[in-house]
């Protein structure tokens, strides 16, 4: 029998017959790719991000370096020696604890950065960049540049015990020095200053230091010397690489040992030479300026002694200027002093002296430090 068309199955009933789900009650749709966590963020946004974290990073890492060099140099200093106790103890110590304290300030900051995010994006990186300037001012004290000192010398050992010897040599030749003969000798340099200017330039040498040369050589009192020099360095015998580099400079009128540029060119050329002889030791090639071609040349005597260095070659120069250095550097010092401060620094009057050394001796760089 037929059945009836109630009993009948679902799909033989026509198409307009079918039961349609409520869309309420079937299931829900799938969120398709472009829901809230597929959409990438803006790249302005990620570009912003990255800088203030690189901002933040950086001024940390300089705000912590300016500290580890404050710190070793100040503990060095303190506790400058060899025993156990009082000396190697004590700064193994202080290291550590630095190491212990930055591992606090390390996690401190990084369990407040989200609070400080939450006040602004930009507060993170806007407090690193304030330390990190803070390190920057703390760098431009005097005080500080006694700690790099310091720590120059911690980390140079011997090379840099050396180096910082000679400079108090320097230091203690500029005390030495008349403040009123100074003032005339830097007076009579002015009108040779834009001669030696230039060639100071030429040869990439510190301009003071080839003032203090000139300085050294004839007192700004250009002269024929009874022992063969000429004009304001005293040119004698000059190498011949170096002549062949100035005299391209120079029309063959212009060669002439009484023309200030001309021998101001001579004398740096011939300055520069040496020092590249010498492996840029600036005491080695002052010498060996002063010494010339004579019994050999510098190099020739260190061979001869097996000398190293300025230190080590001093007790064989009985008969030469085992100070000619000394004094091209003080009186350096004395045009630096003069073009920084405006005015020349009696070294022995109050804080002078941690002052001038934070000025620095031309040619070897800033303070003791570099």
């Amino acid at each position: 029998m037929p059945r009836p068309a109630s009993q009948q199955p679902a799909a033989n009933l026509p198409q307009t017959a079918r039961k349609k789900t409520p869309r309420s009650a079937a299931a829900p749709r799938k969120k398709g790719r472009k829901g809230t966590r597929g959409k990438k963020k803006p790249a302005i946004s990620l570009r912003r991000n990255a800088l203030l974290l690189s901002i933040e990073i950086s001024g940390l890492a300089i705000a912590g370096i300016a500290a580890i060099i404050a710190l070793l140099g100040y503990s060095a200093n303190r506790f400058a020696g060899t025993r156990i106790f009082s000396s190697l103890l004590p700064f193994a110590g202080g290291i550590f604890g630095f190491i212990v304290l930055t591992a606090i300030l390390l996690i401190g900051w990084r369990r407040l950065r989200p609070r400080l995010q939450g006040w602004s994006p930009h507060l993170p990186a806007a407090i690193a960049f304030g330390l990190a300037f803070a390190a920057g001012l703390l760098t431009m004290q005097d005080h500080f540049h006694q700690a790099f000192g310091y720590y120059r010398t911690l980390v140079g050992g011997k090379e840099e015990a050396g180096r910082v010897t000679l400079a108090h040599q320097v230091f203690a030749a500029y005390r030495r020095l008349e403040t009123p003969a100074l003032e005339k000798l830097i007076d009579r340099a002015q009108p040779y200053h834009p001669a030696i200017e230039e060639a100071a330039r030429t040869y990439a040498i510190d301009v003071d230091l080839l003032q203090g040369l000139a300085a050294t050589e004839s007192s700004y009192l250009p002269r024929q010397s009874h022992d063969g020099g000429q004009g304001l360095f005293q040119i004698t015998q000059i190498p011949a690489a170096a002549r062949e580099k100035v005299d391209r400079l120079f029309a063959p009128e212009l060669r002439v040992l009484d023309n200030p540029r001309y021998n101001a060119h001579l004398g740096a050329a011939t300055l520069r030479h040496y020092l590249t002889e010498m492996k840029d030791d600036l005491f080695l090639g002052l010498l060996a300026y002063n010494i010339g071609p004579a019994n050999g040349g510098l190099r020739f005597i260190m061979e001869q002694y097996g000398a190293t260095d300025f230190v080590t070659i001093q007790p064989y120069l009985q008969r030469l200027p085992r100070d000619y250095p000394i004094r091209v550097l003080s009186y350096s010092l004395a045009f630096r002093i003069q073009q920084r401060e405006g005015r020349l620094l009696a070294y022995e009057e109050g804080g002078n002296a941690i002052r001038i050394q934070g000025i620095g001796i031309p040619g070897i760089g800033r303070g003791l430090s570099q």
